[in-house]
């Protein structure tokens, strides 16, 4: 086991899931605010009319646990899985090629066999501000630009400030506007993805060590018939030890998961908390 390996294996740790706290908190208000206009319409209402009004209730709480429920990141050492409205995402890290944020969070895929374009996943759990993020640079920059016209305006060297222009306006003329403070939410989603990063890094590592492995071990069998003398058989068995060594590398990789392709499926719990209380609205409705 080479230097390092061991510990990247005990501090990848078991799964980690990943999901938008405003998301959160929006889902745990509207479930309490469904379940006390439930309770009130289930003591007071007798009308054909709380009835709709319950199914529209069931309804967008159908929808609300769809859009701010369902969406989260779980990754683990063998793969990422994405979980977005109405779709589930999984793939191993062995085909991540990629992970960025624009608007959301975005995971590349490797081209699939047969030349397949490769895909790019956005996760709905992860979301990123970019234009508030040009927002402070064009700040940022404005800033520096107004600091060097007074500088050089004033006649003032690089790094003035404490003379006595500097003394009585208090402003460090020479000095470098100070970074824009990064907001909470785009900071969380920059730590998403260093994480995610490590993950994908940790993985191929592991790969790249397999395959190294697997060819050591494969070399090695061949010098030793080398040295030995010729005998009927021996060669044939040996190259079909080596390749069923080499086969059992393969099939243990791929049962860590780490070379699994990408598999898109349908939420059927997804579809079926859209698909019934818009069908119990329409009769409801209809009767």
């Amino acid at each position: 086991m080479p230097a390092g390996r061991e510990k990247r294996a005990d501090t990848a740790g078991g799964p980690q899931t990943f999901r938008s706290p405003t998301a959160v908190v929006i889902w745990w208000v509207w479930l309490l605010f469904a379940a006390a206009n439930l309770v009130d319409l289930a003591v007071q209402g007798r009308d054909h009319f709380s009835l709709v009004a319950a199914a529209i209730l069931v309804l967008a709480t159908g929808v609300a646990y769809v859009v701010a429920q369902r969406p989260r990141i779980i990754a683990d050492r063998a793969g990422v899985t994405i979980r977005n409205p109405l779709r589930d995402h999984h793939i191993g890290w062995g085909g991540v090629s990629q992970i960025d944020l624009a608007d959301l969070l975005r995971v590349h895929c490797d081209p699939g066999p047969g030349g397949r374009r490769g895909r790019v996943i956005s996760a709905w759990a992860v979301h990123y501000s970019r234009r508030h993020q040009l927002a402070e640079q064009t700040r940022a920059r404005r800033e520096g630009a107004r600091l060097s016209f007074r500088r050089s305006s004033l006649g003032l060297p690089s790094g003035a400030g404490s003379g006595p222009y500097g003394a009585r306006t208090g402003i460090q003329y020479g000095s470098a506007p100070a970074s824009p403070a990064v907001p909470a939410a785009e900071a969380e989603a920059e730590k998403v993805v260093r994480i995610l990063r490590e993950y994908e890094t940790a993985a191929r590592a592991e790969l790249v060590w397999a395959g190294g492995q697997t060819a050591d071990e494969a070399g090695g069998q061949t010098g030793d018939l080398a040295d030995d003398e010729p005998k009927d058989g021996v060669e044939d068995a040996t190259e079909n030890e080596t390749a069923d060594a080499a086969e059992d590398q393969t099939t243990d990789l791929r049962a860590t998961g780490w070379l699994e392709p990408l598999t898109s499926t349908w939420s059927g719990r997804a579809i079926a908390a859209l698909i019934i209380p818009a069908l119990i609205l329409l009769v409801v409705y209809l009767v």
